[in-house]
């Protein structure tokens, strides 16, 4: 019997897309939680929302957090809900090209 394929949310996608124009930081987890890390490290560099983290936890494992003004999320939300934050608005709707001069009637 086939599998069928899982159906891939446009929402999710679009929050997806968004997120790759954020500044991105890997980082490891050492004996901390994931979690943990990445609040050291964003305090530790004093880094400016937004952006992503991705903190590994050990050879297969990688967890992902959206720093954001309100606080640190897990990336998979804010891809799911990305409408809910202010400083991804502004990526949301990249600038409209210009027309081009001389086309005027």
């Amino acid at each position: 019997m086939a599998r069928r394929r899982k159906r891939k949310s446009r929402r999710r996608q679009e929050g997806r897309r968004i997120l790759e124009h954020v500044p991105q930081y890997s980082i490891e987890s050492g004996e901390d939680k994931p979690v943990t890390a990445a609040r050291k490290f964003i305090q530790a560099e004093g880094i400016l929302p937004p952006a992503l983290l991705l903190v590994k936890r050990n050879e297969h494992t990688t967890d992902r957090y959206f720093w954001a003004e309100k606080g640190l999320f897990g990336a998979q939300y804010v891809e799911e809900n990305h409408f809910l934050f202010p400083s991804l608005r502004v990526l949301e709707n990249p600038l409209e090209k210009e027309p081009v001069a001389g086309r005027s009637r």
